[in-house]
């Protein structure tokens, strides 16, 4: 009885003391740690000198990080020459390998992996990646990254041209055997041309007539497709829309460990990604945002979506895709591309991404578009000088 009344007294003992820890990050630093080394990789000269950076050829494969042993990596830093308009960030691709498996369990174009859409620079501020000044060139990464028997980053310029200057860091924190449940980082990049379904043509918000329903989700753009168990934990969504009516009627539908139906159905996209009423300005917060939009006319044009599921994941035991509508019932012709971030609880084999081509983004449409089209329907009207509509 004794002996339980002792050990009674230490768990109270010690979830008092817990609670005198205030539970945040900034808390957090004060905690000793045992059995951690805090390491790094980086493309410093070598000589001592001041060319700190690697040079890697057209169509080369660069491993800029192979480390054994465990440990996990928690910065990344990236920059890049030359500027962004002469050197694609879409053609220059990031693969991460852990614990030596073969095929890589993150792959992605470079610009679009830190927030960075179309080839185009912009600043992206989010709590796990950030496209920092100048001008978005500074690229980073926060997501923790476990690894038990070693991990290993590859770059490949698919670009056309050399990368005159590749510069990074990869830090980690070294150490003898991972926390138990360490999950492994995972990321996919996603491209699709998504064409409208059925024969209503692109009859958003009824404008061409009565709107159809979307009972099973077929023909929905996928963000990810998993097997195993694991959680998500976010998505950067680029959409290039080609025509001026909103683009974002379409549900988000969740399927989690082989439902036939969505196990989270959602209610729209500017709903799911945290913001209301079809927005078209920049905002940024650590969780979700608009870091790019077009506001030439309507929501014509290119949109950077972004939500990161980092105090709500989403939890799964066997499997878990991730789809999203294109318009209501996926009446809309929309040019999408993405990249979804997960963790499972080993490193698995993503699928293969689209080839150089099919991830070229579509030309912008733009004003001067609308007003040839309305010079072709003039035409077709017997150019009336007085003729209104377009």
């Amino acid at each position: 009885m004794q002996g339980r009344i002792i050990t009674i007294f230490i768990c109270l003992f010690a979830l008092y003391a817990q609670a005198q820890t205030p539970a945040s990050d900034l808390a957090a630093l004060s905690q000793m740690q045992q059995g951690m080394t805090s390491k790094r990789v980086s493309s410093y000269d070598r000589t001592g000198g001041n060319d700190d950076f690697l040079r890697i050829e057209k169509d080369e494969k660069k491993i800029i990080f192979d480390v054994k042993g465990a440990g996990i990596i928690n910065h990344i830093w990236i920059t890049m020459a030359p500027e962004p308009g002469a050197l694609n960030r879409n053609d220059i691709i990031i693969r991460m390998y852990w614990d030596g498996k073969a095929e890589p369990s993150v792959v992605s174009p470079i610009g679009p992996f830190f927030g960075q859409g179309w080839g185009e620079a912009y600043e992206f501020n989010s709590l796990p990646l950030i496209a920092g000044p100048d001008r978005g060139k500074g690229l980073v990464c926060y997501f923790s990254m476990p690894f038990a028997n070693g991990a290993k980053i590859e770059i490949e310029n698919q670009a056309g041209r050399p990368i005159d200057n590749f510069y990074y860091y990869v830090d980690y924190v070294a150490m003898d055997k991972l926390p138990a449940n360490s999950g492994r980082f995972h990321s996919w990049y996603n491209k699709q041309l998504a064409g409208s379904a059925g024969d209503g043509g692109e009859n958003e918000w009824g404008i061409l007539g009565k709107i159809g329903n979307n009972t099973t989700g077929k023909d929905n753009y996928v963000f990810a497709d998993i097997k195993g168990k694991g959680h998500f934990v976010g998505v950067n969504y680029y959409v290039n829309c080609p025509t001026p009516v909103w683009y974002g009627e379409g549900d988000d539908m969740i399927y989690i460990d082989g439902s036939p139906s969505p196990t989270l159905h959602g209610t729209g996209t500017e709903d799911y990604f945290n913001t209301a009423f079809c927005p078209k300005n920049i905002f940024q917060h650590a969780y979700f945002g608009y870091p790019r939009v077009n506001n030439d006319m309507g929501w014509l044009g290119r949109t950077h979506l972004y939500r990161f599921h980092i105090t709500d994941p989403l939890y799964f035991n066997k499997s878990f895709k991730f789809t999203i509508e294109h318009g209501h019932n996926n009446v809309l012709t929309l040019d999408l591309a993405s990249v979804a971030y997960w963790y499972q609880s080993e490193a698995t084999a993503v699928p293969p991404i689209p080839g150089k081509e099919a991830r070229a983004p579509k030309p912008l449409i733009n004003i001067g578009d609308f007003h040839r089209w309305r010079n072709e329907w003039r035409k077709s009207k017997g150019n009336d000088p007085q003729l209104w509509g377009n």
